[in-house]
């Protein structure tokens, strides 16, 4: 049988490939920003981190707000958030300006995601990691396609702008569609974690999140979003000034990149089902973007580049954040927005602190960064060990108080 939210669930899938590409036009089109804004490297960097502030500012109240509200005032909010910054951004010769539209995009993708997250949970409550991956999915492929379109203009000597136009097209004509579809009843402003006394009665497990659990799924959050924006905002970078590949070539990196990321999502959406098959894909996914990482660190040509984007790409662009979300959405089934908003807010710290600590380290060489980054994978993947143990662990004394009842 049809699921009656269909539509709605392509219109929020659209927004987030306009997403995918506004977290990283304004990296793909620096040289130009650094003219406009009349600044240099560093400077576009700063403004780029504005979206992280952005984000961080306000995710965890629209995602507690929206439990209470409603999904659908903030998804308006956050398209209505991103139109204004796609316009202001390519219309400001003021860094500070420009500061300010980056503040809006990062509230914008908050807005977003307070809404969209919770939304595809309840409409599709029998498989919420799939429908939180294939959010990816389109976020991916918004980054596979924004290369090529940039690389068309530069190619026809047109101005940089109209890629950030195209999407504010896309945005509205996208909003016209969404505001005519249906969204799922909301759970109210009833946030409560325990589970019913009916629940307990039918002798399934209590979903509760113990502050171990919290933090540390809290801390994956900001380590999983860390992993793959670093790599988002200085792939191509690194090609052209480490691997000493082409300006054209360098860029296209991002789309063999995104290449990666969406076959993991053709992989990992019908296989995320079950939670304990996500968690051994969390572990999976963070070790093979670690060893990714190492060796693009280690042997930094063009060809090495070139194989090892699509696979970093693959595990740590293709759904893993969204497995992560879900898992800890589990351990709070009535608060979907609330545990959004923590999770995110970790995220949201991560594309803040991220560009302010790569701006520091590109003064003294690019190479430095990509060896960052494999420092940050390399405590991800245990980190999601330990996530790997505790729901091990979570799972036996369930196991056991399933048998205790029968």
């Amino acid at each position: 049988m049809k699921n009656t939210y269909f539509s709605t669930a392509i219109g929020l899938y659209l927004n987030y490939l306009v997403h995918g590409m506004g977290v990283i036009l304004m990296s793909l089109n620096m040289s130009s920003l650094e003219q406009q804004w009349q600044t240099n490297t560093a400077g576009v960097s700063i403004v780029i981190s504005s979206l992280g502030i952005g984000r961080l500012s306000v995710l965890l109240v629209a995602g507690m707000l929206s439990d209470r509200y409603g999904r659908r005032p903030f998804i308006i909010l956050g398209m209505t958030c991103y139109l204004i910054f796609f316009i202001g951004i390519i219309n400001t010769h003021s860094i500070f300006l420009a500061y300010a539209f980056g503040f809006l995009a990062g509230m914008a993708n908050s807005f977003l995601d307070a809404g969209t997250y919770p939304s595809l949970m309840e409409a599709f409550p029998r498989s919420p990691s799939t429908a939180n991956i294939l959010i990816k999915a389109f976020v991916s492929s918004g980054q596979f396609l924004l290369p090529m379109i940039i690389s068309l203009l530069v190619w026809a000597e047109l101005w940089f702008g109209w890629s950030f136009l195209l999407a504010a097209a896309v945005m509205i004509l996208n909003g016209v569609f969404l505001f005519r579809c249906r969204f799922p009843p909301h759970p109210g402003p009833h946030t409560v974690i325990r589970a019913q006394p009916a629940e307990r009665e039918t002798g399934q497990p209590e979903h509760r999140c113990s502050l171990l659990d919290l933090a540390s799924y809290t801390l994956y959050g900001y380590i999983a979003m860390a992993t793959f924006y670093l790599v988002s905002q200085w792939l191509a970078q690194y090609g052209q000034f480490v691997a000493g590949m082409s300006y054209t070539l360098s860029i296209k990196l991002l789309s063999i990149y995104t290449c990666g990321s969406l076959l993991c999502v053709l992989i990992t959406a019908p296989l995320a089902r079950k939670a304990e098959r996500a968690t051994s894909m969390l572990m999976l996914y963070t070790f093979i973007s670690f060893v990714a990482l190492l060796m693009v660190c280690l042997h930094p040509t063009p060809i090495v580049v070139i194989i090892f984007a699509f696979v970093i790409g693959f595990s740590s662009a293709g759904g893993v954040v969204q497995i992560g979300l879900t898992l800890m959405a589990a351990r709070f089934p009535h608060a979907k927005g609330k545990a959004t908003g923590i999770y995110y807010s970790a995220g949201s710290i991560a594309t803040f602190t991220i560009p302010l600590i790569t701006a520091k380290l590109s003064e003294t060489s690019i190479a430095h960064i990509m060896w960052f980054d494999t420092g940050i994978a390399a405590v991800g993947f245990l980190l999601a060990l330990f996530i790997g143990y505790r729901s091990h662990i979570t799972s036996k004394h369930q196991l056991k108080m399933i048998q205790a009842v029968k």
